[in-house]
């Protein structure tokens, strides 16, 4: 029997890379997955076809975490569409290099009203909307929480906010049967990096040098390991912090 079979799970930042490779692989353990996405509607469509061609039930759902009103809406069209939610993925995020003298008050809100008040967010109408028996909250992190990369000081401190948020929240709702997780990924062969110009790069080659396993993760690598912490499999796990990153520690 499938893991997750009969679980209903939304996935937020799923139309591409990480995002999109949970929810496949969520799909294909069972559960119906909703796909968020804030703009890119022809990505999460994809999915779902995606989702849909291999026998599984998903569908798109439009919503910026970073929007109250819209996360209200997210979790609302779920229990439309399948009934209470018991997993929910929080992978919706945005960064940006932001050296010290670039960091400005608009960019430093633009990352932490989605990559920290959007997961706060997101928990609250989880919190009530998951069923008496609980459910489960992986949170999406980064190894960059723990290591200092020139340039990204705002977007280390949102994913250092979320590994916190993590533990506080999980004591917080534990009694309630709700885990929360962080699964912090290292370098991941996504379109973002591909985009932002890091494949080629001598910064791949040196990752991929200092990476135990010898290569970039990939969505799927991620994706399963997000699976199992959705699962019953990690019942007795919460508050806790899981590097996936092939060995590189950075």
């Amino acid at each position: 029997m499938k893991r997750l079979a009969g679980k209903t799970a939304i996935v937020t930042g799923a139309s591409k890379g990480i995002g999109a490779g949970i929810a496949r692989e969520l799909a294909r353990q069972g559960a119906q997955v909703v796909v968020n996405y804030a703009s890119d509607r022809s990505g999460a469509d994809k999915v779902v076809a995606a989702i849909e061609a291999e026998g599984g039930q998903a569908i798109a759902v439009q919503a910026s975490v970073a929007i109250a009103a819209d996360v209200k809406r997210l979790f609302t069209e779920t229990t439309r569409a399948y009934g209470k939610p018991d997993i929910l993925v929080n992978n919706a995020a945005v960064y940006g290099p932001t050296p010290l003298e670039a960091i400005t008050i608009d960019e430093f809100h633009r990352q932490f009203n989605t990559n920290v008040l959007g997961v706060i967010q997101t928990i609250q109408e989880a919190a009530n909307h998951f069923s008496e028996s609980g459910g489960a909250i992986v949170n999406i992190g980064s190894i960059d929480s723990c290591r200092a990369v020139p340039g990204m000081a705002v977007y280390s401190a949102t994913k250092g906010a979320l590994d916190a948020l993590t533990r506080v929240l999980a004591a917080e709702l534990g009694s309630r049967g709700i885990r929360v997780n962080t699964l912090a990924p290292g370098g991941t062969h996504t379109e973002g990096i591909i985009s932002a110009g890091f494949i080629g790069s001598p910064f791949e080659t040196d990752m991929i040098e200092r990476t135990p396993l010898g290569r970039l993760g990939q969505p799927q690598d991620i994706a399963k390991v997000a699976a199992f912490l959705a699962s019953d499999d990690a019942a007795w796990i919460t508050g806790d912090r899981l590097v996936a990153s092939g060995g590189f520690y950075g």
